[in-house]
């Protein structure tokens, strides 16, 4: 075989290279013999006649393998050849022999590793080491021997099928390689079998793996395990690899639901709440949830709209649901018959179809004290405003256990609303004030009901419900203007000027049909009021040419009534101001009306009782001065007697910089001998020898003013002399010297000279009573009129 491929090698070269000299021979004319011209030698272009070898892998024979020899078109002896190249030279995979050129393998070759090999052959002179030719590049090819078997791609692989697949279902494809040269015709070919399964599984020449019996049950048997084995074509006696294929049944709905018992038992509380579970019933569906489809209904009994079943599918169940209010006192025991079915299955999966699967429900309620129950979910009275009566509406609650406790109803305080009602112990509401609709058209109250015990005491169990009362409205209030009730007028205007268009408004409800009437007071003497279709009066001008020095705002009381039962009238006074305009009408100057300040009824209130007090504590302060007075004139004898002198000699330096004694209290002499009460000695008598002061005799009184100033200078520089050297008793007498008011005083002159009155409340008529030595204050202070001094 080798020998074969080598010849033809050997054959190709030398059909190449006459092929080539054939070329050159056109290309280089000038090479070839001319006739009529001188013999010259033919000239040929040296080449290499070969660029490709060929060698079989993994050869058994002994080492070196020949590969194959390089031959060149050079004819010298001292030619030698020379290989190059990663896999080429001296201690390596390639050598070649320099004089034959003969190349040799000298390790064995696997083409799995490594199929084709890239060398270079030189051919230089032995002496020289010159190339005689240029370098030429070849190829070393490794033929393929078919020495591997198939690998899988995966030692294990996965599929899955529904159960009950019909025969020829797909499920997976496996994959193995072989690492052979597949353009060799069977070296690659690979070729699948089952070693293990084969009675549930079939595969083709592609690897596809398909179903082979059609009653796979998930059920039965969900996983299966089977071997693959992938074998190639002729060659190392039909070795072959091996895989495992887990196939996964996947779930379909093929089974009916069973019931695990034939009778089911429920105690419930009858205050159970709609829709809440009561019980549950047990079925078995081997299906996986997502494909337990089970229906329950009731087959027998009258509770169809009683209870509801609902489907658990994790749980295999069915929850039993109230879908309404249990009520002990009506039904005490439910019972009824069941059926569990699904009716998604496909008949075509099943071999027989079950019969019906039955089963008995019984359900037993318990008594529960339960708190009252009105007869409504709430309730709507009317009352009709301004009307006091004894009944508005009733609610009604009862106990609806078998005890029927009696209720007792209560108004809960949500709201200062809620005080214009009581309701009684029967349910009744009334109102216990007139109401009024402008100020609040709905009163919204909860009602309580209570269970009460034999003593009237609540148990505990109450409940609630909405009260809704509407007032309705009466024709109550009077319409008037709509504000702002002010307009303007221009004092040129000419007669039949519109002023203002006014609208009427009413508190009351407006009925669709409601018709205002407009009229005056009282002839007005420049406006005139002429009613519309529209429920609006115009106010015109009637003469025109105001006069603004006169009157520059206009008070016009306006009359109006509506068509109310009974029918009512209100006035309303409508301000006109009476403005500058200029050429166009437009006003340019106005002066605002003074507004009118409303005055509350809890405002009047409070300023007639400030008024009464003010009155009160005027009236208390004038008993009190005249109790005073009279003090004073019956006390003109006590013994004690308070005196006090000031005099001012000049205007002081005001609270800073005053030189002032203490007032004391003045004591009169004690009379008689003996000790006091409080067993002190008693004060030594007055000297009764006249005092100077007494001896002084009051100047005639001048007329002029300054006269009458310095005649009182001499009295009191006599009174201070006296009161300096008198030791004889207490200092009856106090001087403060107001030299001046100083900065800081706010107050004016405190001098008495320049008055002729004195703002005190003091009356000192009494001084005339003291004697002689009182007689000249007595004349200064008196109330004589005849004696009053003027300044």
């Amino acid at each position: 075989m080798e020998k074969l491929i080598f010849i033809i090698f050997l054959a190709a070269a030398a059909f190449r290279s006459v092929i080539r000299a054939s070329a050159e021979a056109e290309v280089f004319p000038e090479a070839l013999p001319q006739s009529g011209s001188q013999d010259v030698r033919p000239r040929f272009k040296r080449d290499w006649i070969w660029n490709q070898m060929h060698i079989q892998e993994e050869m058994t024979s002994k080492l070196p393998h020949h590969v194959g020899k390089i031959t060149s078109s050079v004819n010298s002896r001292s030619a030698r050849y020379v290989l190059k190249g990663p896999e080429a030279g001296k201690g390596k995979l390639f050598r070649v022999n320099e004089q034959t050129g003969d190349v040799y393998a000298f390790e064995r070759l696997d083409r799995e590793k490594k199929s084709e090999y890239y060398l270079t052959a030189y051919i230089v002179d032995k002496d020289t080491n010159m190339n005689l030719e240029p370098p030429s590049n070849f190829t070393i090819k490794v033929h393929d021997v078919n020495d591997n078997a198939p690998e899988f791609a995966q030692r294990v692989f996965n599929g899955s099928v529904p159960e009950m697949s019909a025969v020829g279902t797909q499920v997976t494809r496996v994959t193995a390689v072989d690492a052979d040269d597949p353009t060799v015709l069977g070296h690659a070919l690979v070729s699948y079998n089952i070693i293990q399964g084969r009675e549930h599984f079939t595969i083709d020449n592609t690897g596809t793996i398909f179903t082979a019996v059609n009653n796979l049950d998930r059920e039965k048997q969900s996983k299966y395990e089977i071997v693959v084995g992938a074998k190639d074509g002729p060659g190392l006696h039909g070795d072959s690899s091996t895989a495992t294929v887990v196939i996964t049944l996947s779930d379909i709905n093929d089974n009916f639901p069973i019931f695990t018992e034939t009778n089911y038992k429920f105690v419930v509380p009858e205050d159970i709440r709609v829709g809440s579970p009561l019980g549950s019933l047990t079925v078995e569906d081997p299906d996986e949830p997502q494909n337990r489809m089970t229906k329950y209904s009731i087959v027998q009994g009258e509770y169809r709209d009683t209870f509801v079943i609902e489907l658990d599918a994790s749980r295999n169940q069915g929850i039993i649901k109230p879908m309404k209010p249990l009520d002990y006192e009506h039904i005490k025991e439910y019972s009824f018959t069941i059926e569990a079915t699904d009716p998604t299955i496909n008949l075509r999966y099943l071999d027989h179809v079950p019969s019906k699967n039955l089963a008995l429900v019984h359900i037993n309620v318990t008594d529960v004290d339960e708190p009252p129950v009105f007869s409504q979910r709430f309730y709507h009275f009317e009352l009709m405003e301004n009307l006091k009566k004894p009944l508005i509406g009733t609610v009604f609650a009862k106990d609806p256990d078998a005890t029927q406790r009696a209720i007792g109803y209560f108004i809960r305080k949500t709201s200062d609303r809620g005080q214009f009602f009581r309701i009684s112990s029967t349910g009744s509401i009334s109102n216990t004030k007139e109401l009024d609709r402008e100020i609040y058209p709905w009163y919204n109250l909860t009602i309580e009901a209570k269970e009460l015990d034999l003593r009237g005491v609540p148990t505990g169990q109450e409940s609630i419900v909405q009260v809704h009362i509407e007032i309705l409205d009466e024709n109550d209030n009077a319409p008037e203007i709509a504000q702002p009730n002010d307009a303007r007028v221009c004092e040129n205007a000419a007669s039949g000027t519109l002023v203002t268009r006014i609208l009427a408004t009413d508190k009351d409800i407006t009925p669709r049909n409601v018709k205002f009437r407009y009229y005056l007071n009282k002839e007005d003497s420049n406006f005139t009021l002429t009613e519309n279709r529209d429920n609006s009066a115009n106010i015109t001008v009637k003469y025109g040419q105001f006069d603004r020095e006169k009157a520059k705002v206009h008070y016009l009381p306006v009359v109006i009534a509506d068509n109310g039962k009974p029918s009512l009238t209100g006035t309303s006074t409508l301000v006109i101001t009476v403005c500058k305009c200029n050429d166009h009408g437009e006003p340019t100057f106005c002066e605002e009306p003074a507004k009118q300040v409303g005055v509350s009824i809890q405002a009047l209130v409070a300023i007639f009782l400030c008024i009464l007090t003010i009155v009160v504590i005027t009236v208390l302060i004038i008993l009190r001065r005249q109790l005073r007075k009279q003090d004073r004139v019956q006390g003109k004898n006590v013994a004690e007697i308070h005196e006090q002198l000031v005099t001012y000699d000049e205007e002081g330096g005001g609270e800073m910089d005053t030189n002032s004694y203490d007032v004391s209290v003045l004591h009169s002499a004690c009379k008689g001998s003996g000790k006091p009460p409080g067993g002190k000695p008693p004060r030594p008598a007055l000297d009764t020898h006249p005092s100077p002061y007494a001896q002084i005799q009051k100047p005639p009184r001048p007329t002029h003013p300054q006269a009458v100033t310095g005649e009182m200078a001499v009295m009191i520089e006599v009174k201070k002399d006296e009161a300096d050297h008198d030791d004889g008793g207490p200092p009856y007498d106090t001087l403060h010297i107001y030299g001046y008011e100083g900065a800081e005083s706010i107050a004016e002159s405190l001098s008495s000279l320049v008055t002729d009155s004195s703002d005190s409340d003091v009356d000192y008529d009494f001084l005339n009573d003291w004697g002689p030595r009182f007689k000249m204050l007595a004349e200064l202070y008196g109330t004589e009129p005849s004696q009053d001094l003027v300044y």
